[in-house]
This record gives structure tokens, C-alpha cells and sequence, in this order.
């Protein structure tokens, strides 16, 4: 069966940056799951996938818009210490904040002293060009309360 919308693929991955080190991945653990077509995961790895079937391993690069996206610089934020308060802060420490319509936004403590915190709300892949090493595990149609949610179903 291959690879093609409102299916539900499993898949092995490993994430590995220009200098061949793996950032993240699943081999070793259990693979990931998504509903195919639905944006569940990056764009350029989901077009990758399309027409691919059960025991197909490949490699592709994605330039950052097909990723996580170029960074943006206006999602650094500078912000009052008091904010984090009863936090032990460090660089690289995710945290949750409040944006100005009262949205969480998962941002990430990129410096911070006695006064300031400097919080970077890009994810942490933004502006790279990545490798993903693919594996595919399992193609199955997807059931129709996956596709009403537009997801799978754990």
C-alpha cells in the first residue's frame, strides 16, 4: 500500500544536521505515527513520503522553508525576570509564556541575568537545512474518527 492522503504511516527517522550528527530520531524506540495530508508533520518531509510503501528507506534534505522555517528574529523577546519567578533559569531551559492574546508560546531561554531574560520563541531547527534518514514501517487506511480529528488515534 503506498503512501498517499488520509493514510496512517509509521516510520523510522533519524534528524541529522550538516555536520552528520543525529539530532533526534526514533530508531530504538517505538516509530512515528501521523495521518498523511493533514500538516501533521514538516511539509517537505510529508511530500517526501507521498507514493513511498512499506520497507522503502531514503534520504532527504529539506531547505528550512520545507522544515521548521526560517527563523525570525522579531520572536526574540527580552522580558522582565519577575516572569520566571520561583525558575531556576538556564540557557536552553524550554518554558511556556504568555503572548499579548493570552496564548501559551513555547520559547526557549537563550541569555538571562538579574533583570532580563532573553527568550527565543523560534523553533530550535528554524533556518536549517535538514537531513532526514527514512524508514517506513506501516501504511494502513486510516479509521474514520482519525479523519474527523485530522489525526491518528493513540
Amino acid at each position: 500500500m503506498n503512501i498517499t492522503k488520509d493514510r496512517v504511516v509509521s516510520f523510522h527517522y533519524a534528524l541529522i544536521d550538516r555536520k552528520k550528527k543525529v539530532l533526534d530520531g526514533s530508531r530504538g524506540g517505538e516509530p512515528l505515527p501521523y495521518l498523511h495530508g493533514h500538516n501533521n508533520i514538516v511539509p517537505g518531509l510529508e511530500k517526501a513520503l507521498e507514493g513511498h510503501e512499506v520497507g522503502d528507506k531514503f534520504t532527504v534534505t529539506l531547505m528550512p522553508s520545507e522544515g521548521y522555517g526560517e527563523r525570525d528574529e522579531d520572536l526574540v523577546e527580552i522580558l522582565n525576570r519577575s516572569a520566571f519567578e520561583g525558575m531556576e533559569l538556564k540557557v536552553g531551559l524550554p518554558c511556556q509564556v504568555e503572548d499579548e492574546n493570552g496564548e501559551l508560546q513555547l520559547v526557549t531561554v537563550v541569555e538571562f541575568n538579574d533583570e532580563e531574560v532573553a527568550v527565543d520563541g523560534n523553533h530550535p531547527y528554524a533556518g536549517k537545512a535538514l537531513t532526514f534518514d527514512v524508514e517506513v514501517i506501516d501504511v494502513r487506511e486510516a479509521t474514520a474518527d482519525e479523519l474527523d480529528a485530522g489525526r491518528i488515534s493513540l
